[in-house]
């Protein structure tokens, strides 16, 4: 059985109808993450890891003992930083797991349903002191079996050959965007004006709304694919040389693409720190929360996404497009300019003894969300298409590896703020983007060909220059 659907289905904006069911459960999703992280760093460094509440947490001694030997971090502020690397990289290490669960055991559907249920209960136990890290726990499961399983039953919407798959994923990244815009102000400003547990119970409200969006719209999306325990298993073809040598470079592309993102990650990281104290927040005699600057961020993002999606749409009318490896290399290339700013922005606050104005942080959300939105949708829509068949979610899970690792590396590059100069503290994310790039160039022409899909006709197929 090929899996997808047929490409007459267009109810939703072009696409299948379950795209629309499939992003604004992902937008919920996402609002539960991102308000979460929006306040985590600040959660810890204002209230929780200071002294009268850190000796409440549960179990909280070993686990700091780990966190300061695989960081070095001695400071609050570090402490701080390592946590949120550390629970933002496994976030993304545990799809691996879940795609193996679903892929053998329970299917796509249960797992997503399993993994929404575990992600409100954690939100919720936020909410309380002593459960933090029972809270990071429930998360870390739920957002394993969620993620990568509903990213992948997007790709299984279309068939293979459905020239569709890419814009479907800025689609329903663009969901992600406006999600990111709505979380901080609500969950931000709850958490930082009413207090934590306000912020982190909204968090937890969505997702139960995202959990319902997801079953009241079960009829429309893609059927279940064979798993490899069902009897009918043997009906999925073995795998040839060219399948192991896509697997192969999916995975070995995978450090490559971890250290693309650590100037987009850094931002709920050391970059909310560094704003905090560098930024103008100051307003008619009121201080903005920092969080704001995420959701004004998000405004910018989305638009990105949106002006990324309709440029490729109209350039595939007139030329060929890009494959998608060409597209993340440009998108990381752009990107690495972002943090360029933050560089002359610090030289500038060294020079005047002056908080920067918001300017910067527009002009630098704007460069940055501009890259970024050519980096991960598309780097999706790659691992969905190019998985030999009856592996799309593991190697879905293997693409969100790239956030474990670049996660983890964000943690101790964030614990580097205070340690140096600010200005060679944000050059070092240029240096690491722009390295990024030109190896995904020299992936592009040396294993191009290897991913690149077939088409149904001439026009469809991607440029090979």
């Amino acid at each position: 059985m090929v899996v997808g659907v047929d490409r007459r289905d267009s109810a939703f904006i072009g696409h299948p109808s379950g795209l629309g069911w499939l992003s604004f459960c992902e937008f919920w999703e996402r609002f539960s993450y991102y308000g979460m992280t929006a306040l985590l760093v600040l959660y810890m460094t204002h209230w929780l890891l200071l002294p009268g509440h850190v000796e409440h947490i549960v179990g909280f001694g070993p686990f700091r003992a780990f966190v300061e030997y695989l960081y070095g971090a001695k400071t609050p502020q570090a402490l701080a930083s390592g946590i949120y690397g550390l629970y933002s990289g496994l976030v993304y290490l545990t799809p691996l797991a879940g795609g193996l669960l679903a892929d053998r055991f329970i299917g796509r559907t249960n797992a997503v349903t399993l993994g929404a249920s575990l992600m409100a209960l954690g939100h919720f136990l936020m909410a309380f002191d002593a459960s933090f890290l029972l809270a990071l726990t429930c998360l870390l499961f739920g957002v394993g079996c969620f993620k990568g399983n509903i990213a992948g039953q997007v790709g299984d919407l279309y068939r293979t050959n459905d020239p569709r798959r890419a814009d479907a994923y800025q689609v329903f990244f663009f969901f992600v965007q406006i999600a990111v815009i709505a979380s901080p102000f609500v969950c931000g400003t709850l958490g930082q004006v009413y207090g934590w547990s306000w912020g982190f119970g909204a968090a937890g409200v969505g997702m139960l709304i995202g959990l319902g969006t997801y079953l009241f719209g079960r009829s429309s999306l893609p059927p279940e694919p064979v798993r490899s325990n069902d009897n009918a298993a043997g009906e999925r073809p073995p795998l040839t040389k060219t399948g192991w040598i896509k697997i192969a470079v999916l995975v070995l592309l995978v450090p490559v693409l971890a250290v693309s993102l650590v100037g987009n990650q850094e931002i709920f990281n050391a970059y909310l720190v560094w704003g905090e104290a560098n930024y103008q927040l100051v307003f008619f005699g009121e201080t903005m929360p920092i969080t704001w600057i995420l959701s004004f961020g998000a405004i910018v993002s989305a638009a990105a996404v949106a002006a990324s999606a309709f440029f490729w749409r109209w350039w595939g009318t007139r030329w060929a497009e890009p494959d998608e490896i060409t597209k993340i290399t440009i998108g990381v290339a752009i990107g690495a300019t972002a943090p360029l700013l933050l560089v002359a922005a610090s030289a500038l606050i060294a020079a005047t003894h002056q908080k920067a104005g918001l300017g910067w942080a527009l002009a630098f959300e704007i460069i940055n969300d501009l890259g970024f939105a050519n980096v991960f949708p598309v780097g999706l829509a790659l691992y969905s298409r190019a998985a030999p068949k009856g592996f799309t979610s593991v190697l879905v899970g293997v693409f969100f590896l790239h956030l474990f690792l670049g996660n983890l590396f964000v943690g101790w590059v964030g614990g580097l703020l205070g340690t140096m100069p600010a200005t060679s503290f944000w050059f070092l994310h240029v240096a690491l983007m722009l390295g990024s790039a030109a190896l995904l160039l020299v992936a592009r022409f040396a294993a191009g060909s290897i991913l690149a899909p077939a088409y149904d006709s001439p026009e469809h197929a991607p440029a090979n220059t």
